[in-house]
């Protein structure tokens, strides 16, 4: 097993940047109020079950489909460079559902916490980190999850509406260079 402390940061951060937990605050808020609250250990085991499974089973899914994981890395990273865009330009491109009603689960284990930037960037990083260095960033975000579920209110408080604005933003800037790095690695396998 090689674990590198810098893959470690890189696919952790990552990951930290594309569940975007903090930009999530004052959507997860709304929820809370609305559904009368959250269930912590529920959406963060869901969310974990869900990308775990997606890092051990989801190369065997894209051979299922004829895909190679090079090109998932490459479609990854655009995907990932449009989710960073949205969080640096205030933009929406990728219509979330509105359905509060479903709980804890739905919307935000799935696909609040694990949706599909969060799946689509697992398979990305798995192309370029070992499993062992994506799963121990799994597991660091899960904590981080949790952690944020679980002092909501004092965090909203702590950094504000501008604060709020500015961390989303930075870890938008973020993702755009990891889109690029991600892309640049990837791209020389699908040209020939």
């Amino acid at each position: 097993m090689e674990l590198r402390l810098d893959d470690l940061i890189t696919v952790t951060f990552t990951l930290f940047a594309i569940i975007d937990i903090l930009g999530s605050i004052p959507l997860l808020i709304t929820l809370k109020k609305k559904m009368g609250g959250i269930d912590e250990i529920k959406a963060t085991l869901v969310s974990g079950g869900l990308m775990i499974l997606f890092l051990l089973t989801g190369e065997k899914f894209l051979q299922i489909l004829g895909l190679d994981v090079g090109s998932f890395a490459v479609a990854g990273s655009i995907v990932i460079f449009i989710l960073g865009l949205e969080m640096v330009l205030g933009m929406e491109f990728f219509k979330s559902d509105d359905n509060h009603k479903s709980g804890t689960v739905v919307p935000i284990a799935f696909p609040l916490i694990a949706g599909s930037g969060t799946l689509t960037t697992i398979i990305s990083l798995s192309a370029n980190y070992s499993q062992w260095t994506v799963l121990f960033g799994i597991l660091i975000n899960l904590v981080i999850v949790f952690l944020v579920l679980k002092s909501l209110n004092y965090i909203a408080k702590l950094l504000g509406p501008a604060g709020l604005l500015a961390v989303r933003k930075f870890f938008g800037v973020i993702l755009l260079a990891i889109a690029v790095k991600l892309f640049a690695s990837n791209i020389g396998t699908l040209i020939k």
